[in-house]
Order: structure tokens, then C-alpha cells, then sequence
């Protein structure tokens, strides 16, 4: 969201991470992200084009890509509305 300032205040994320047993050995194959974001009014286009982008953008998604699947949610309220 390079084109949107937000204070650091207006974004959490809540991120779970979910393990398989495989021959015996916890294995990470899921991250599972939950943002809630507080947007300028009239930056929703602009949040959702960047959001639909995540997975592409994301250096840990990349990182991740192939061997854990990465998912994200988001509760979006635009200040003003």
C-alpha cells in the first residue's frame, strides 16, 4: 500500500500457523493471516487492488511459497465512514 500512509496504530494482524504430524515430526503447512486495517476514506480501491496482490508481494509468502500455504482475511474500516 505504498500509495496510502498509515500509522503504524491502524494495522494489526493476527497470524496463526498450523502443524501436521508427519513421521513424527511437527511440520508448519499453514499460515493463516487475519488483518484489521483503519483506512483514509476514499482508499478502499486502492487497499483492496494491494490486498488481492498479498501472496505475490509478500517476502515470507514467497519464502513460504510451495511448502506452506498462506491465506489471509481482513476487516477494513474506512475512517470517515
Amino acid at each position: 500500500m505504498r500509495e496510502i500512509k498509515l500509522d503504524p496504530s491502524a494495522i494489526t494482524a493476527e497470524v496463526t500457523g498450523i502443524n501436521e504430524v508427519r513421521e513424527k515430526i511437527p511440520v508448519l503447512t499453514e499460515v493463516r493471516i487475519h488483518y484489521t486495517l483503519r483506512i483514509p476514506a476514499g482508499s478502499r480501491e486502492t487497499v483492496d487492488r494491494a490486498l488481492s496482490r498479498h501472496v505475490e508481494k509478500c517476502p515470507t509468502a514467497q519464502t513460504l511459497k510451495g511448502a506452506v500455504e498462506v491465506s489471509w482475511t481482513a476487516d477494513i474500516q474506512e475512517e470517515g465512514s
